[in-house]
């Protein structure tokens, strides 16, 4: 009943987050995070979708670096203004990469056409991929990462840096609960060195519950949470209903994760922003 990791049209999310809260009524979802890439763009329609009748939790997944492979960092219960503008940065930082991979698309004899997008939409690579789909270039977007889009792919265009340090520190100073994403599809080191990495920079909290996430995987991140004092939270990581199924795919709430996960994410962002309001 619970659901903690989302996408909508705000980045790459193929459901609107009217949709998205209609989708999460009718499978029984109690309480939404949006988490899209780098905006919090989605919140206020998804909370005026909500009408009450299910929790919305206000959140975002933050693009970072750490050794020199992308990490992400879910934060939840930012104060939105006060991290309003360091994320315009990284959005007007995402509209430069889109544009770069068109361009390399361009050269490579694909040139496609990007729908417009507003400055607070976080376009990214499932973007480029559904215009080679319109192009007619390609069939399904998964075709589109193989042939071009992948990270070692000829028109891959890398994040504009942000260490993963600053963006802990970012969510931080904004009130957010910093919590690492997928910790298993992270690509550049093993989560038993990189965990305390990123427990000395200031995170709070693991996603141990994904779909990419085998049983012995998340027993890990249980033993993990518990050796560290972080905690725990989980989701589909949902963008959409899918057109093929692949590998790691759930439908939203599929995972049927407990509301009991929700409570102690709340009490952290309460006392984080107690913490910050007596050092003012």
């Amino acid at each position: 009943m619970l659901e903690l990791h989302c996408h909508t049209t705000c980045s790459d999310g193929t459901l609107t987050p009217e949709a998205l809260v209609a989708m999460a009524k009718q499978r029984g979802v109690k309480a939404l995070a949006i988490t899209d890439h780098d905006t919090m763009a989605g919140w206020d329609r998804a909370i005026a979708a909500a009408d009450g009748d299910l929790e919305i939790v206000p959140g975002l997944e933050l693009s970072t670096v750490h050794r020199d492979r992308s990490l992400h960092i879910l934060g939840f219960y930012p104060n939105r203004a006060q991290l309003a503008e360091p994320l315009q940065a990284r959005i007007a930082g995402r509209h430069r990469r889109a544009q770069a991979m068109v361009k390399k698309l361009a050269e490579l004899g694909y040139p496609i056409e990007l729908s417009e997008l507003s400055d607070d939409v976080a376009p990214g690579r499932p973007h480029i991929a559904a215009a080679l789909v319109a192009a007619g270039y390609v069939q399904y977007p998964q075709e589109a990462f193989e042939k071009w889009l992948g990270d070692r792919g000829p028109a891959y265009v890398p994040y504009e840096p942000l260490s993963v340090q600053d963006g802990i520190q970012m969510l931080l100073n904004c009130g957010a609960v910093p919590v690492w994403a997928h910790p298993y599809l992270f690509r550049g080191g093993t989560v038993a060195t990189v965990l305390p990495e990123l427990v000395a920079a200031g995170l709070m909290g693991v996603e141990v519950y994904h779909p990419y996430h085998s049983p012995s995987d998340i027993r890990h991140l249980e033993d993990h949470c518990d050796h560290y004092g972080l905690l725990m939270t989980g989701g589909s990581d949902y963008h959409g209903p899918a057109q093929e199924p692949s590998k790691g795919y759930v439908p939203l709430n599929g995972l049927g994760l407990s509301l009991d996960l929700l409570p102690p994410l709340k009490q952290a962002a309460a006392h984080l922003k107690q913490r910050r309001g007596s050092q003012q």
